[in-house]
């Protein structure tokens, strides 16, 4: 079937943009934009090893590792060997990272408040219903493959 538009293209393009507005925002913490994520799975479960955020996050973990290694050697997260698999690292949030919740969770929600200018509640609600169905899709056609 032959689509006028790609939905694929409108999605990559706000997801660009949202890595640039991190990058502007997370300088002043030095933070990249791709850091964060680690930081967000944390603040919603502390203590989670490398293997689950790599994961959570979907991405290889050989990635993740590097990731958690530099976020370790900044100051927001510390790693202690997993009690119950001893080849394993949880991963903890620092002192540092946990007063800089609020902030990050700042900067996200004047994002969406970016994204959704000019959106009625009931568009809003329309669009996060089928986002849930995109990602659904997505997800699961990745999945069967």
């Amino acid at each position: 079937m032959k689509h006028p538009k790609s939905v694929g293209r409108f999605i990559s393009c706000v997801y660009r943009d949202f890595h640039k507005y991190m990058h502007i925002q997370l300088q002043e913490f030095n933070l990249g934009s791709g850091q964060f994520h680690f930081l967000m799975m944390l603040y919603r479960k502390d203590g989670v090893n490398q293997e689950t955020l790599a994961e959570k996050l979907n991405i290889d973990k050989a990635t993740c590792a590097r990731a958690i290694k530099k976020l370790e050697q900044q100051g927001f997260v510390t790693r202690k060997r997993d009690d119950q698999d001893r080849r394993s690292y949880k991963v903890y949030l620092t002192e540092k990272a946990k007063k800089l919740k609020p902030k990050i969770k700042s900067i996200l929600h004047n994002w969406t408040d970016v994204l959704l200018k000019d959106i009625s509640k009931e568009e809003e609600k329309q669009l996060y219903s089928l986002l849930e169905k995109i990602t659904r899709n997505a997800t699961e056609h990745h999945e069967r493959r």
